[in-house]
């Protein structure tokens, strides 16, 4: 069968490949660049804890080194801080990176797999589809065409692929913009990102006085100025000015020590596609969806999109086309998508509105700070990942169904579990593979060596009850589980997020839920319905 083509390798295309080919899936990614990403400083982007364990999943490497993991956050309004985090077990940390050097690894990371084909200075001009998969053909040093089973366009916002299928691209132009520079300097608190509104020092040109200061390795630190409305022109020198003003105001040095790096205007804008899928091609990323105001993370998203299109686009190259799991991909994503944008849309004429009789409501200050960390941390409507409560792939109502703390369709929590082969890894390790968990919980199991359970009690039912399923599934076993009762048995999706619980080993149920995941709801919910009658 034709390999899966992908357009852009930008983060989310890179991403989208090595998880089609940890899956078996064979791929070509078309780069209109040399097969570099240029450095830059001020470039970076903030990945919450499950899309950088995503990627590290991905590349095989720890993030960390590279990028750095905040020690804690602060938000702070004139000369008080009005809240503060500490980031820990509780409370994991965002990482901060360059995005060269994210794009970096997983280019490494894709040199090392033989199912990818990275084709360098390979501009998309144009593009067919039928039945049996898609022709691309690329302009360029290497122009020629191109035969795949199905393309997806991670080719940002000026999207060729987008523009190829005539979808639409609505959406709001120039939300916000920030003045960007990145420094090497020494500020309190370092290894602590913070925003600052309504400074006390005297603001220097076009700026709207909130700066956002979030730490890199090696000293290094991006801020962000918030500008006004309008076109306001940011020359370098109101730049550098502004720098030297705010590292005063923080440090209280008249002249503080710093290296400028880089810098820039970044320019967020909201839009989102119409359509996500378009017979067999599909949007992704910034094709798809362009976000980001108050903090949040358009990349996050990126991501969230490759993780959850890879596992249903190898589950139709392995064994066929299934319509209902191909299209649940638009559904979902761009649901969460979608509400992602309403959440800004309704908070933006709230905190970037004029004065007015909220400056004099008590406590409304505080509430916005809350409103704005949320979206720098990815909490709340503004940032946290998304739920698939109502996708098209939840089972139908179960008998045997229990409630757990996590709710059905959001990630599950990354426990640590029995493999099949005997080792103790985390839940996470064995995501994107391609198969559905299904995870035990089984208080006491820890201690013993795998091969001396398996055949005792309801291991033996269990197992018999997962190699019947309608789709490749591995067994794993818990000691515990967050709100999870002993011999609870959770089914998990491929990406991660959690089908359901079950209070014990219910093998039909088990069965129909299972079927439902990979497109196949409305056959269970008949079943589901036969055996109630």
């Amino acid at each position: 069968m034709d390999p899966v083509i992908v357009v852009g390798a930008g983060p989310v295309g890179l991403a989208l490949a090595l998880a089609l080919a940890r899956q078996d899936v064979p791929v070509v990614v078309l780069d209109e660049s040399p097969g570099e990403d240029t450095p830059r400083a001020a470039r970076t982007v903030v990945l919450r804890e499950d899309t950088a364990a995503f990627v590290e999943r991905l590349a095989g490497v720890e993030l960390g080194g590279a990028g750095l993991h905040w020690a804690g956050w602060r938000t702070m309004r004139r000369k008080q801080a009005t809240s503060e985090v500490a980031f820990g077990e509780d409370a994991p940390a965002p990482l901060h990176i360059a995005q060269h050097v994210l794009t970096d690894a997983l280019r490494a990371a894709i040199a090392r797999e033989p199912l990818v084909e990275l084709a360098v200075d390979s501009r998309l001009d144009s593009m067919e589809q039928e039945s049996t998969g898609v022709t691309a053909r690329t302009r360029g040093p290497r122009g020629t065409w191109w035969r795949g089973s199905y393309l997806v366009g991670c080719d940002g916002p000026r999207s060729t692929v987008r523009k190829l299928q005539d979808i639409r691209f609505p959406g709001r132009t120039a939300v916000e913009r920030h003045a960007v520079a990145a420094v090497r300097t020494e500020l309190p608190r370092p290894g602590e990102a913070f925003l600052h509104r309504l400074p006390p020092w005297r603001t220097t040109g076009p700026f709207a006085g909130e700066i956002a200061a979030r730490p890199l390795p090696g000293g290094v630190w991006r801020l962000d100025w918030l500008l006004p409305p309008g076109k306001d022109l940011v020359t370098p020198e109101l730049l550098v000015a502004r720098v030297r003003e705010t590292l005063t105001g923080w440090t209280g040095e008249p002249s503080p020590s710093y290296e400028l790096l880089d810098t820039g205007v970044h320019t967020v804008h909201h839009r989102l596609a119409r359509r996500w899928r378009a017979g067999r091609v599909f949007l992704a990323g910034d094709a798809a969806h362009l976000l980001g105001a108050f903090g949040t993370q358009g990349l996050d998203e990126g991501l969230r999109d490759a993780d959850n299109l890879a596992w249903k686009l190898a589950s139709a190259w392995h064994h066929g086309p299934h319509e209902a799991l191909l299209d649940s991909y638009q559904t979902e994503r761009r649901a969460i998508v979608s509400a992602r944008l309403r959440a800004a849309d309704q908070v933006l004429p709230v905190l970037r509105g004029g004065g007015g009789l909220r400056s004099y409501v008590p406590g409304t200050a505080r509430n916005h700070d809350a409103l704005l960390m949320d979206g720098h941390l990815g909490l709340g409507s503004l940032g946290a990942p998304g739920s698939y409560a109502d996708s098209p792939l939840a089972p139908p109502r179960l008998d045997s169904e229990v409630p757990v703390d996590t709710p059905a369709g959001a990630p599950v929590a990354d426990v640590v579990v029995t493999a099949e082969d005997g080792s103790f890894v985390p839940l996470r390790d064995r995501l994107g593979r391609g198969a559905l968990l299904v995870v035990l919980v089984a208080p006491g199991t820890g201690v013993w060596e795998r091969r001396h359970w398996m055949g005792a009690g309801i291991m033996p039912r269990l197992a018999a009850a997962v190699t019947a399923l309608p789709h490749r599934a591995e067994l794993l076993v818990a000691e515990s589980y967050p709100g999870a009762a002993p011999h609870t048995v959770l089914l998990v999706r491929p990406d991660g997020h959690l089908v359901t619980g079950l209070n014990g080993v219910h093998p039909a149920d088990l069965y129909t839920a299972a079927e439902a995941t990979v497109g196949g709801a409305e056959r269970a919910g008949t079943r589901a319905e036969a055996g109630a009658r």
